[in-house]
């Protein structure tokens, strides 16, 4: 197996969404931001190559929506979804699979295009997979999520006939060393991957860590629905990463790629950060 990490832009949100309960007097601290309270946050998607399955894990926000919506998340940067993975050799048509752990409009948005007056997958050849639960979920919004779930982002995969679904709430498996956790707490059965990667595990953690700095339990977004389910399931998954060594992958932090945790006297906290090319 093999991992690139595809960087698809930066984009901002407020950062007392994004650090909930916590003051600002705290997280500015830790995690700069602009005058208008705005963050800078990544959308660090992941290329998986194994055997002859090329897999992209989420896909950013796309290029399709209006100039309005996207004055409100000021997208920038010089990396775009496809522009990263032709960087590393690959067109969009020898993507296989495309893994959307869940159906916000940042984890999804670059999964479909316009093609002309006609919204298609971004990737033709691929299968598109999403939890069942969360499908239904994001296709019958409720008040809190339905900005978040965009029906131009979401349909047209179902449509295209290439829409697959895991299903259950057990440890679910894309193949032989690429399976899935599910998290609850940010949406509901967000996907959490999780990689045998040359005798380590690496856990892709979309929305369940933001970023290093949400680690301590009472850093959670406002956007999540069930706040205090985060903070049962957050600390309980450190605890096992901590103990287990495993590498966290994130997606959304703009200062670091990758890290590490570990106990402390105070539970569990950072213990280091490095670039993803650096897991070896």
């Amino acid at each position: 197996m093999d991992i690139h990490k595809v960087e698809a832009g930066l984009f901002k949100l407020d950062g007392g969404a994004m650090f909930g309960v916590v003051p600002k007097t705290l997280w500015q601290k830790k995690y700069p931001c602009d005058s208008n309270n705005l963050c800078t946050w990544n959308m660090r998607c992941l290329l998986v190559e194994e055997g002859d399955r090329l897999v992209l894990i989420d896909t950013g926000l796309g290029d399709k929506q209006s100039d309005k919506f996207f004055s409100y998340y000021e997208p920038h940067g010089e990396d775009s979804l496809l522009g990263s993975i032709q960087k590393l050799g690959y067109t969009p048509n020898d993507i296989t699979d495309v893994v959307l752990t869940h159906l916000h409009f940042d984890h999804c948005g670059g999964a479909v295009k316009r093609e002309g007056d006609k919204l298609v997958p971004t990737f033709a050849n691929a299968t598109y997979w999403s939890h069942e639960d969360h499908w239904a979920w994001a296709t019958n919004p409720n008040p809190r999520e339905r900005a978040s779930f965009l029906s131009e982002n979401i349909l047209p995969i179902q449509e295209s006939g290439q829409l697959q679904f895991l299903k259950g709430d057990e440890i679910l498996q894309l193949f032989e060393g690429f399976r899935f956790r599910l998290a609850n707490g940010h949406t509901d059965k967000q996907l959490i991957p999780e990689l045998d990667y040359k005798g380590q595990t690496l856990v892709y953690m979309a929305d369940l860590l933001p970023s290093h700095v949400h680690i301590p339990t009472a850093w959670v977004m406002a956007y999540d629905t069930r706040p205090l389910l985060t903070m049962e399931e957050k600390p309980a998954f450190l605890q096992e990463a901590a103990e287990k060594e495993f590498i966290l992958l994130l997606e959304h932090d703009n200062m670091a790629e990758a890290c590490t945790v570990m106990q402390t006297e105070k539970g569990v906290r950072l213990k280091e950060t490095f670039p993803i090319s650096s897991v070896k």
